[in-house]
């Protein structure tokens, strides 16, 4: 026959025959044909006489598809579309669309590889994966098949036609086309409509090839509708393939029947499901690339108001309140004597401090006591275990100053940081200020990255939120308190693992100010191991989460202002959700470099799925400049940092992804439990460097 459509009815047999030889001669006598040799025998459909089959392949497509089906619809048009099963399954309202305005639904396989390159396990595996999908989403099934490409529509060598020969086994129908639009090289609107109508009116063929998906195809939408025109004046008339195959539309496109209904609904069910999640995973990426831009602009412009507003402030010297430095300590004998030493080097000689040893099992006490019990500016307690809040509380039953200050025990002070801190109480309504904490050991990758953290995000955000007054925390390494706001708020509560961030919301939301103060530098030991890194992160994010839940009725409240507006939102998005999808934007982008990677391997080019890729990698790209210059600007605010951890900084924000994403995870399995959490110390190790020091070397 002659036409478009075919199937390959017999396969090459190399033939026999039997040689009859007579010794004694040393001849050939006789010969006899054994079988006969013959070649493939392809059945071909489809020449008719002014009939034009438009199909459409590569598709659906989100943005091309829809529009095609509309111009479909206004113009009365039955098209095939052979489909590929990925994208279908991606875009399966699409798919119902095509199928429920009386298109003709072809398998175009499920990724859209070479197919004469493919083994044919791989093959088969294709077709039944896209077969699957139709019947899971349509409740059909399609005879109808199309190769990915020309070179294997008309095979010409023996290794083209095996594909062919699989179709043939597994009943389908392959369809090939005479007349191609070639309008995935986007020649040009005109140029498409002169190839699609010069070829049927030359009696090409009857199929004709477009592509609604694999690139840009705004031509070929522009080209239909014309098309469409000059044909039918020229007296041609639309079918779907099945009427030149001499069959209906649910002959090719057969209804599931009652025997398979069951693996129908399972496998609709798994391929919504895949579904739902590639969609989830989509929307994650871009959700979190917006919020992360968002939130960056806006600590970026309200840190650089902070700064500017530092720089005006002018402090009088005659303010010299009484002060009373409180120091925790549980088996701290590493590093206590250096604190305490710290202190007493201070500038501001208006203090006193109270050591509190919260019944350590190492010599934390005997050290203090041994070294500075005798120091008339140093007082020092012993008491049963009960709690870092605990322990601070009693701190503060034993004091009488103004202000007071907390600090942990690994934490070295400056000489002038006790002044800098003081200096802002001038002001009456600020009733707690945030010092600077920095990291003081930074002796390998892992402090270093948290040096970096320290600066491009702790003290960043704190700059930004002083202009708001919804500082989340008042550090533990170094912060002020005005006594009278202090016991106002109640205290240090045991009743989260965030004693200071609790604390802090309570000033704030009793109407108070919470200021941050750029030069009152603690030098704080950071984890240097992963172990502990990981500890600590979960003893202050499920100290967050505590303190979130606990504050949640002043969320939104306009009584609250900023706390409620901004800081506990800020807290519960980029503290404990963004960081559960944060690593969603690496695998997003790693599945899309390997998927495009693949495709250029295994199609040609005008298939792969590049627009894709590259909105997704642009996106992502744009995401990690702005961080740089957030983090660039945090540096300029902070000069006497070390520039050269910027160096580090994309490592750093990939590597901390992944460990804070398990930190996040494990943080809302605890907190979804209900298991109780106890504080899990982590041990110290005494290398933070000198303060007066730090400054200069690190």
């Amino acid at each position: 026959g002659n036409g478009e459509v075919m199937q390959v009815l017999f396969s090459p047999n190399e033939g026999a025959r039997e040689l009859f030889y007579d010794v004694k001669s040393g001849l050939v006598t006789e010969q006899k044909i054994i079988d006969f040799p013959s070649s493939y025998e392809i059945n071909r459909w489809g020449q008719a006489d002014k009939k034009i089959a438009i199909t459409f392949d590569d598709g659906p497509d989100s943005e091309y598809t829809n529009k095609i089906l509309d111009i479909l619809k206004q113009k009365n048009v039955k098209a095939t579309f052979f489909v590929v099963g990925a994208k279908a399954n991606s875009n399966q309202e699409i798919l119902k669309r095509i199928d429920s305005e009386g298109h003709e639904v072809g398998n175009h396989t499920y990724t859209h590889p070479d197919i004469s390159s493919i083994s044919p396990e791989q093959f088969r595996l294709e077709l039944d994966s896209t077969e699957r999908l139709f019947e899971g989403v349509l409740g059909r099934k399609s005879l109808l098949f199309r190769p990915t490409y020309s070179r294997d529509i008309e095979p010409e060598t023996p290794e083209q036609m095996q594909p062919l020969i699989l179709t043939r086994e597994l009943g389908y129908y392959t369809v090939g086309m005479h007349i191609d639009a070639n309008d995935w090289t986007r020649p040009g609107r005109d140029q498409i409509v002169n190839a699609v109508v010069s070829g049927a009116k030359n009696g090409d063929g009857n199929v004709v090839l477009m592509h609604d998906a694999g690139g840009k195809r705004q031509q070929t939408i522009d080209a239909l509708p014309i098309i469409i025109e000059q044909l039918r004046n020229e007296g041609f008339q639309f079918v779907g393939v099945s009427e030149l195959i001499g069959l209906k539309r649910e002959d090719v496109m057969p209804k599931v029947s009652h025997t398979e209904m069951f693996m129908m609904h399972i496998n609709n069910a798994a391929f919504t499901t895949t579904s739902i999640f590639n969609k989830f995973i989509y929307v994650m990426f871009f959700a979190g690339i917006f919020l992360g831009i968002l939130r960056l602009f806006f600590v970026l412009v309200f840190s650089i108001v902070q700064w500017r507003r530092s720089r005006k402030l002018n402090f009088s010297n005659d303010y010299q309140p009484r002060v009373d430095v409180i120091i925790p300590a549980y088996n701290e004998e590493m590093v206590i004597r250096r604190t305490i030493k710290a202190i007493l080097n201070s500038t501001y000689q208006n203090y006193r401090i109270i050591v509190i040893d919260d019944g350590s099992q190492d010599r934390t006490y005997e050290f203090a006591q041994r070294d500075f019990g005798n120091n008339s500016k140093v007082r020092i307690y012993t008491k049963e275990n009960t709690g870092k809040s605990d322990t601070l509380n009693f701190g503060i039953s034993k004091s009488g100053g103004e202000i007071i200050i907390t600090l942990d025990a690994d934490t070295l002070f400056r000489s002038d940081t006790m002044e800098k801190l003081i200096r802002r109480f001038v002001n009456q309504e600020i009733a707690a200020v945030a010092g600077n904490a920095k990291v003081g050991n930074r002796i390998n990758i892992l402090t270093r990255w948290q040096a970096l953290e320290y600066i491009t995000s702790q003290n960043f955000d704190r700059r930004a939120f002083d202009v708001l007054n919804c500082i989340s925390v008042v550090p533990g390494a170094v912060g002020a308190w005005r006594r009278n706001a202090l016991l106002e708020a109640g205290g240090f509560s045991s009743s989260t693992l965030a004693e200071d961030a609790d604390l802090t919301f309570g000033i704030i939301k009793n109407g108070h100010h919470v200021a941050y103060e750029d030069e009152a530098i603690g030098f704080t030991e950071a984890p240097d191991n992963v172990k502990n890194f990981l500890k600590q992160r979960f003893r202050w994010m499920f100290g967050m989460l505590q303190t979130a839940w606990k504050y949640r009725t002043v969320l939104f409240r306009p009584r609250f202002k900023a706390l409620g507006w901004f800081a506990i939102p800020n807290l519960l998005i980029f503290q404990i959700f963004f960081p559960l999808i944060a690593p969603l934007m690496d695998l997003m982008l790693l599945v899309s470099i390997l998927s495009a990677f693949w495709q250029k391997y295994n199609n040609q080019i005008d298939f792969s799925n590049t627009q894709s890729f590259g909105q997704i990698l642009f996106f992502y790209l744009l995401f990690v400049v702005v961080d740089f210059l957030a983090a660039a600007v945090s540096f300029f605010l902070e000069r006497k940092e070390d520039w050269r951890l910027l160096f580090w900084l994309p490592f750093q924000r990939f590597f901390y992804r992944q460990l804070i994403y398990y930190v996040a995870f494990k943080v809302m399995i605890t907190a979804t439990i209900g298991k109780f959490v106890g504080w899990d110390k982590v041990e110290r190790t005494n290398t933070v460097k000198e303060s007066v020091k730090v400054e200069y070397e690190i």
